[in-house]
This record gives structure tokens, sequence and C-alpha cells, in this order.
């Protein structure tokens, strides 16, 4: 029997997410995509708590562009907000998405930025 896309994401984010856990001192940093948008935000999972998020619907984003550059400015944009509350490190959680495209933008971005993972 063949999975859905959506089946075969959600196999492949289950098992990203028994290793990746974010803590006070590496909290995971988040991606969800979208069709038209993307989403990052950094999680502590021990409080179950959102430190910083940032998506592409954000008025100071400005979403203009190609879809990749978009993600681009989102991924710069949380490694400067992660930065200001004092987050240097994190675990990227791609959410069961290929690192390719848009997530690899948006990683690249925050690297760039700053942001150690």
């Amino acid at each position: 029997m063949a999975l859905s896309k959506l089946e075969r994401r959600h196999r492949i984010k289950y098992r990203i997410r028994k290793i990746i856990f974010g803590t006070a001192t590496k909290p995971r940093l988040s991606v969800f995509r979208s069709n038209k948008e993307i989403y990052a935000q950094i999680v502590d999972d021990n409080l179950g708590t959102t430190l910083v998020s940032v998506s592409s619907r954000d008025k100071e984003i400005g979403a203009t562009g190609s879809k990749s550059d978009v993600a681009k400015l989102v991924g710069k944009t949380i490694a400067e907000k992660a930065l200001k509350s004092g987050v240097e490190g994190v675990a990227f959680d791609r959410n069961g998405f290929l690192y390719h495209g848009r997530v690899k933008a948006l990683a690249d971005a925050a690297r760039e930025a700053g942001l150690k993972f």
C-alpha cells in the first residue's frame, strides 16, 4: 500500500523528533513550509514554549520576490531575533521536509547570520 505524501512526511517527522529535542541551552529550530508561506520557530521542549518565531507572513519580512528569497529573509530574521534573545546554538528540525530548496535556503541564511547548528 502506497503512502500519501503527508503520511510519508509524518513518518519522517516522527523519526526525526525521536532524536532531536530542544533544551534551554540548545533549543530546537522548527521549520514548516506550506505551498505559499514558510514559518520558523525556536522551541524549548523542556518548558514547551516558543522562544522566537518568524514567518513569511510577518510585516517586517515584506514577502517579495521568489519563495526561496523569502525563505532566506525568514532565516536571517530568525537568527537575528534568536541572537538578541540570547540563543546562539540550535538543533535544526526540518519537520519531515527534504533538506532542499526553501528549507535549505532558510537554514543557510540562518547560519550566515550567526546561528550555530
